[in-house]
């Protein structure tokens, strides 16, 4: 029972702001967590050496990306049992995804991987969408509530519009070659509260999305919102300084690069219906490279 109404407002506000369950008896700073985890990941001593390591970057394989991406300290693929549990998880990640030869294996891989915390609180694992043999492939951030119930990407009211709009270029996810698409996030569980998900949150499921951008070798990647785009492209601005102009993606297993169109998230449109305008003239440009793939 509410015992005032400042406890009422406060709930009331919860609700509001997405929170639709509980899952503990006091709040956790999730944010704060992932920053003591990145600490000692980055203080520990060399096992060989015991020498603390200096801070380091990613090594940067996207040739459109010359900064690097903003994941410190927590990807090496080296990373051995001796690791932080952030950069353990990549490590695993890494193994289980490049193991995978094909999507079956690699959707195995992801339901089977233990090491993001998301998992735990999710109801199902979100993997992809649509056709695969599609030329174009979407990639949002998380799956949202309707998603963990259904264990499909986009099939919330924000995916609702997303179809729409894609529709008016000729493509839908049940369409065959040219028109259909494929679509996943970066992540394949539900953060609670539809939170963002953390930085080391992203970096376990990183490996996966690029093992499956590279099985599915798509002719164009339409990153969805600014939190898709800057984890795919290890960019720093802001959806709306990167959405209308085309950068490319590549990792070292690919045989091309792919042109890429960072596009606003659905759901933004929804809550600033004012950018629909830039959203119709980017779909223009999408379908346009479309074309001169197909020629």
């Amino acid at each position: 029972m509410i015992g005032s109404a400042a406890d009422k407002d406060a709930l009331v506000w919860q609700v509001e702001a997405g929170v639709d369950e509980c899952i503990g008896d006091a709040p956790v700073d999730r944010f704060a967590e992932s920053a003591k985890i990145q600490e000692k990941v980055e203080a520990a001593p060399d096992p060989k050496t015991n020498v603390a390591p200096p801070r380091r970057v990613m090594e940067n394989h996207h040739g459109s990306n010359p900064g690097g991406r903003p994941l410190e300290n927590i990807g090496q693929a080296g990373a051995g049992q001796n690791g932080g549990p952030a950069e353990l998880a990549v490590h695993n990640a890494v193994g289980l995804a490049q193991a995978a030869q094909n999507l079956d294996e690699l959707r195995a891989a992801v339901e089977s991987f233990e090491d993001c915390a998301l998992k735990k609180t999710a109801t199902n694992t979100v993997f992809a969408d649509g056709n695969p043999d599609s030329r174009i492939m979407f990639i949002g951030e998380a799956p949202g509530a309707d998603e963990d119930r259904q264990g499909k990407p986009f099939v919330g009211v924000s995916g609702q519009l997303l179809d729409l709009m894609v529709k008016s270029i000729g493509l839908d996810r049940s369409g065959r070659g040219g028109g259909g698409f494929y679509i996943t996030n970066i992540v394949f569980w539900r953060p609670p509260g539809n939170r963002n998900p953390t930085t080391n949150e992203i970096a376990a499921c990183l490996p996966f999305l690029e093992r499956h951008i590279e099985l599915v070798d798509p002719g164009i990647i339409v990153p969805l919102g600014g939190p898709a785009a800057k984890t795919l492209l290890g960019r720093t601005e802001g959806i709306t300084r990167l959405r209308g102009k085309w950068v490319t993606y590549a990792t070292a297993n690919m045989v091309r690069p792919v042109p890429v169109m960072p596009f606003f998230h659905p759901a933004y449109l929804l809550r600033s219906p004012n950018h629909k305008r830039e959203a119709w003239a980017d779909l223009r440009a999408i379908k346009q490279k479309l074309k001169e793939l197909e020629g």
